[in-house]
């Protein structure tokens, strides 16, 4: 249920694997305390690996003893959850105002609702890192805002980028998040819309950027009642508002819905990574991609991460993506 205590590399964060070091994650005292037994094997840092925003993610982190922890904003108000795998299944505490929202969403966080029965691999590769990982279930977390904010600034920029800039706002138009773990809690759908330009701009975060987070916040309500839509009804949702595209709402709906098939489109690398670890062809576009992944409709987000996960990519060919940092302008 753990996996190697090593910094998680670039493949590991865009596979979504964080590495949760063996242990039995002693309480921490003060927190409401729940014990959930899963139905089968799980891994935590498969399942919760997607919510991590970088290796300085202030929402997120791993401890010694085997615990992850997240820090988060739910209906209820700010919430900070600590799991921990033992022998007769998962341990939970939970602090602050939402603590009883978080522990009431544990099953869907590790994946109860979702179904890895349904997935038949269809290809040599993916059937080995099918096999290697009975633990990987898809998280379920109900925010849609959470999952979406993180995402917009990852649009068009390099990983680092869009990180460095998540820790900034964070802790600067975030709150310290309730309980002990030292971690942070985003800002609300008001502080986001609030944020002054300047700060945009000291976070490295472009105008059309800024821009879209804002008119999301603004309509924050009626984003988050996509969590409980059906996939194409939620991605209509989220893209009805201006600047959220397909690669947007599908990389959202993958983490706040757990949708097995919201397969990302527009991304820069995933087609020829997908491309060149089924046939050869890193040369590969969204139509092939798909095309590829035709035959796991109904679960092509589940088939896609296993193909990242088995880290068979391309080797690079050429230059790391300009990175630039208009905060130094």
């Amino acid at each position: 249920m753990a996996g190697r205590f090593d910094p998680p590399t670039r493949t590991d964060l865009r596979a979504g694997r964080t590495p949760v070091p063996a242990g039995r994650g002693a309480a921490a005292g003060g927190g409401t305390r729940r014990l959930w037994k899963p139905g089968g094997p799980l891994d935590l840092g498969l399942v919760l690996g997607p919510l991590r925003r970088g290796p300085g993610d202030p929402t997120f982190r791993t401890t010694p003893d085997g615990s992850v922890w997240r820090g988060t904003r739910t209906p209820a108000g700010p919430a900070t959850l600590r799991v921990a795998a033992t022998p007769d299944g998962v341990d939970a505490e939970a602090w602050g105002p939402g603590a009883d929202w978080v522990l009431d969403g544990l099953p869907a966080l590790l994946g109860a609702d979702d179904d890895p029965g349904a997935f038949v691999p269809r290809h040599r590769l993916v059937h080995a890192s099918h096999r290697r990982r009975p633990g990987l279930r898809l998280t379920r977390t109900g925010l849609v805002l959470e999952s979406l904010i993180p995402t917009v600034l990852e649009q068009k920029v390099t990983s680092d980028e869009a990180y460095r800039s998540w820790r900034r706002l964070v802790r600067l138009h975030g709150e310290p998040a309730p309980g002990p773990g030292g971690l942070y809690v985003m800002p609300s759908a008001r502080a986001w819309a609030l944020i002054p330009s300047w700060d945009w701009h000291r976070a490295g975060v472009d105008l059309k950027r800024s821009d879209t987070i804002v008119r999301a916040a603004r309509v924050a309500a009626r984003l988050e009642e996509a969590a409980a839509m059906e996939l194409p009804q939620a991605a209509a949702r989220l893209e009805a508002v201006p600047g959220i595209g397909p690669w947007t709402s599908a990389e959202t709906l993958q983490r706040s819905n757990g949708a097995p098939d919201a397969v990302t489109t527009g991304d820069l690398h995933l087609p020829g990574i997908i491309g060149y670890a089924l046939t050869g062809n890193r040369d590969a576009d969204d139509a092939l991609m798909l095309e590829l992944l035709a035959p796991y409709a109904g679960q092509r987000h589940r088939a896609a991460r296993l193909i990242l996960l088995a880290g068979h990519t391309p080797p690079r060919r050429a230059p790391r993506m300009y990175r630039s940092d208009i905060s130094r302008l």
